[in-house]
């Protein structure tokens, strides 16, 4: 009863449209008040600050940042073209270049709301010029950003691994092939739509020649993700620092193409200043209101009511999936991350689920939330330039997160999927 209080109080305050930290730290303050532990409240300011002040948690801002610098350093223009001349005279056309750059893209910014603002609006203007609807086009923008944060770098692997202490080295590698999955099974709904709604597509396939000249054009940027795996995988850096490392290649790149101007920085800077500590507010409220979670012990009382009634992993499994699915239509990724794991960590614990993979399927769920109305925040990212509307999007993208939910069932219950790289490269834990 307490959980389902707590909660009711959250959700409510989230539908009165107070912002997610405020919320977050209301409930928490509400109810140690409420619960006569009033006294514990002078230990708010300490929790926050604790929350946000793991090494890991450095990567947030600069992996926020490299994706800003990209975004305006000219190098999304790279990968574009690149991916075009590679695959735009599949069935789907510049569909499926959406597709790919995404994939490219998202091996070094690791946010999906970077990769739908900026490589997104260079591929809905391509989409339009060439004749796709404007809602096909935006709503294939939205669906292919959510690929970032599963293929590393991710940001939300990171906030997982700080949270949960799992390594965020063997989080990203158990990304790529998850990732992958999701890339090519939008690939393939994408070919199956495009001959029913007759997209249209390159009738010429780029030349050799082309091909060549494309990626001479994109080499630098296209290096970026083996610079940061390869950094991370050798242990010349941690992923941490390899956040950094992206940032300065990418502050290079910029200026090497001459596309990024000196004075174009203290709006970036500025911008990602910006972002950064709008999500670790989050995450320092959070961390109150998973103090509070652990308090009153609410995991112990689930797991004993879970154990009580015969449940086994499957179960515990699709009643997450379930409750996450569920919290990503009207919360933000990365609040559902905050408000669920001190609750769902010792359970997966208690019930032998793999941390790892289980860090992958959060995740999975948490971008099919990004995608899902009412409160889908790439669906709002993309219509903040697309302007065709939430309700032309959310008609669209059903078989989109048809294709990703089917993905998340199979790395939730088969997790040699996920966990094969990471044992292969890193050795089983």
């Amino acid at each position: 009863m307490l959980t389902i209080a707590i909660f009711s109080v959250l959700l409510v305050l989230l539908l009165l449209n107070i912002p997610v930290a405020v919320a977050i730290g209301m409930t928490s303050v509400v109810f140690f008040v409420g619960l006569g532990d009033g006294r514990l409240l002078a230990m708010l300011p300490h929790r926050m600050y604790y929350g946000t002040t793991g090494f890991t948690l450095l990567a947030i801002p600069f992996f926020i940042l490299a994706g800003n610098l990209m975004n305006v350093g000219g190098i999304t223009d790279r990968i574009f073209r690149f991916a075009n001349a590679m695959v735009g005279h599949i069935s789907g056309g510049l569909g499926q270049v959406n597709i790919v750059a995404s994939v490219i893209f998202s091996g070094m910014s690791g946010s999906a709301i970077a990769d739908a603002a900026g490589l997104g609006q260079i591929e809905h203007k391509a989409m339009v010029d060439e004749g796709y609807d404007p809602a096909d086009s935006a709503t294939l923008v939205a669906v292919s950003s959510v690929i970032g944060p599963v293929i590393p770098p991710s940001i939300p692997f990171v906030l997982y691994g700080a949270i949960t202490s799992v390594s965020v080295a063997r989080l990203f590698m158990a990304g790529f092939i998850p990732g992958i999955m999701m890339s090519l099974g939008m690939m393939l709904a994408l070919v199956v739509l495009a001959k029913r709604r007759n997209y249209p597509c390159s009738s010429l396939r780029a030349t050799i020649q082309q091909r060549l000249t494309a990626f001479k054009q994109a080499f630098w940027p296209l290096m970026a993700p083996v610079i940061i795996i390869g950094g991370i995988m050798t242990g010349f850096f941690t992923p941490t620092e390899a956040s950094v490392v992206v940032c300065v290649y990418a502050l290079l790149l910029g200026f090497f193409y001459r596309d990024l101007k000196l004075r174009d920085l203290p709006d970036i800077f500025f911008r990602s200043i910006a972002q950064s500590v709008s999500l670790l507010f989050i995450i320092a409220a959070a961390n109150f209101f998973g103090w509070l979670i652990i308090h009153q012990k609410i995991p112990d009382g689930i797991i004993t009511t879970l154990i009580s009634h015969g449940a086994t992993q499957s179960t515990v499994l699709w009643i997450i999936i379930g409750i996450v699915l569920t919290m990503g239509c009207f919360l933000e990724g990365n609040a559902i991350f905050l408000i669920t794991l001190p609750i769902f960590m010792p359970i997966a614990q208690i019930f032998q689920i793999d941390l790892v993979n289980f860090g992958v399927v959060m995740t999975l769920l948490i971008m099919i939330g990004n995608l899902t109305p009412p409160l889908g925040m790439c669906l709002f990212a993309v219509d903040s330039f697309a302007k065709v509307g939430i309700p032309a999007l959310s008609r669209n993208v059903w078989p989109y997160l048809i294709v990703i939910f089917i993905i998340t069932l199979c790395i939730a219950f088969i997790p040699a999927i996920a966990l094969f790289l990471p044992n292969l490269l890193m050795g089983t834990m």
